[in-house]
């Protein structure tokens, strides 16, 4: 027999709902300093990250504060592909000014702190829905 009283409110840790941010420092620098990756890369590529998620709370906390299903989605769908294309552009950019080896190295941190990002919104998405 289930039990009819709904589960309280899980309180996630904020280092959880900020694990990408935490894979930067704590993971991605000593690998970029071990493999003498080009620091170059990881400037570019990891400040252009946190810039970005910067960009996403700003915009959330601007489509949360509408009643209107249009203002909401023109908020969302734009910030997502202007921050894409931020990122992208500042992968781009130091590939041009510090050559392959760091672009590649970038794009390689973006796609990682992305993967990283995109799992804990995913295992957290229904957490948040339950609220």
């Amino acid at each position: 027999m289930t039990d009819p009283r709904p589960l309280p409110p899980l309180k996630v840790p904020a280092f959880v709902r900020y694990l990408d941010l935490v894979v930067l420092v704590v993971v991605a620098l000593p690998i970029f300093l071990l493999a003498d990756l080009p620091l170059e890369a990881y400037l570019v590529g990891g400040g252009a990250w946190i810039l970005q998620r910067v960009v996403q709370h700003l915009m959330q906390r601007r489509a949360e504060a509408s009643d209107d299903p249009r203002v909401v989605a023109g908020w969302t769908a734009g910030s997502m592909i202007a921050r894409g294309w931020f990122c992208a552009l500042a992968i781009f950019g130091v590939g041009i000014a510090a050559g392959d080896e760091a672009g590649l190295s970038a794009a390689l941190l973006v796609i990682g702190l992305f993967t990283v990002y995109f799992l804990v919104r995913m295992i957290l998405r229904p957490l948040e829905a339950a609220r």
